[in-house]
């Protein structure tokens, strides 16, 4: 990677706070508002609504950041906005794999789990965290996808994250 993509990766995370700290911010914003949506309209009902304002929500930050990543997006910008999610020693990570065309990892600590279950959110914390990182990366940059089989939010060991970028897929729009 040369200066200059290090340079443009690093601006778009200027002025962020870590993630685990907005996510806490966010969920103790969101959880009264999910009780009430429970109780009115039932469980199934609440975590759908949920689930589908935060994967719309995810798309958005992603195209945000992108918008602030000069020169363009790439698996590699990508890989660096890694130090937000990780901040704040939020997650353990051993990487596996990381090219221009394949990052791969594995978390063996999240203190994303740990937060919700702590806040008494652990039933939906999925929806305020992990199924955000698949949309996020398709806003980011389409030509990013993430396979993923199983999380520690959902009592896994450890979460697989296994992103991938097809560099003849459509670019996003500038």
């Amino acid at each position: 990677m040369s200066t200059d993509e290090q340079v443009s990766s690093r601006s778009a995370m200027d002025g962020e706070i870590g993630i685990l700290a907005r996510r806490t911010i966010e969920a103790g914003i969101i959880a009264p508002i999910y009780e009430e949506m429970r109780e009115r309209l039932g469980e199934e009902m609440a975590q759908s609504i949920i689930d589908s304002a935060i994967r719309k929500a995810a798309v958005k930050a992603g195209r945000s950041f992108a918008a602030r990543t000069p020169g363009g997006t790439s698996l590699r910008t990508f890989q660096e906005l890694q130090d937000l999610w990780t901040q704040d020693d939020a997650l353990v990570i051993e990487v596996t794999k990381a090219t221009d065309t394949e990052f791969h990892y594995n978390v063996k600590r999240c203190r994303y789990a740990e937060t919700y279950k702590e806040m008494g959110l652990g039933k939906i914390g999925h929806l305020l965290s992990c199924n955000r990182d698949g949309v996020f990366c398709t806003g980011y940059d389409p030509r990013i996808t993430l396979e993923r089989t199983q999380t520690v939010m959902e009592g896994a060991s450890h979460c697989d994250f296994k992103y991938s970028f097809d560099p003849d897929a459509k670019p996003a729009a500038g």
